[in-house]
């Protein structure tokens, strides 16, 4: 699944020519485009879909939002290994097929 996640922009450089920012997501820290957001600075937040900035959010939203997301296991559903993640559902598939 592919979210749409808040997170909060850490720091901001230029990348052969295209604004990049440094954005943590609750812990998880990842690399953004802000090609659709150039104004974007450091300590605002936004929501990212697919490494790219797409709309401005405000701190509380954003907090809540994560939060929920935490709750939910969707942000390590989102950000974790997916080689841990395979294995884990390929152990679940497993254990499925020994109670048969």
């Amino acid at each position: 699944m592919c979210l749409a996640v808040p997170g909060r922009v850490l720091g901001v450089e230029e990348r052969d020519g295209t604004r990049m920012a440094t954005v943590d997501f609750g812990g998880v820290v990842k690399e953004v485009c802000l090609e659709y957001l150039p104004d974007l600075e450091v300590g605002e937040y936004a929501i990212v879909h697919v490494g790219f900035a797409l709309q401005r959010l405000d701190e509380e939203s954003a907090r809540r939002t994560l939060e929920l997301f935490e709750n939910l296991g969707m942000l390590q559903e989102e950000f974790g290994d997916p080689w841990e993640q395979a294995a884990q559902a390929g152990g679940e598939d497993l254990a499925r097929e020994v109670r048969r």
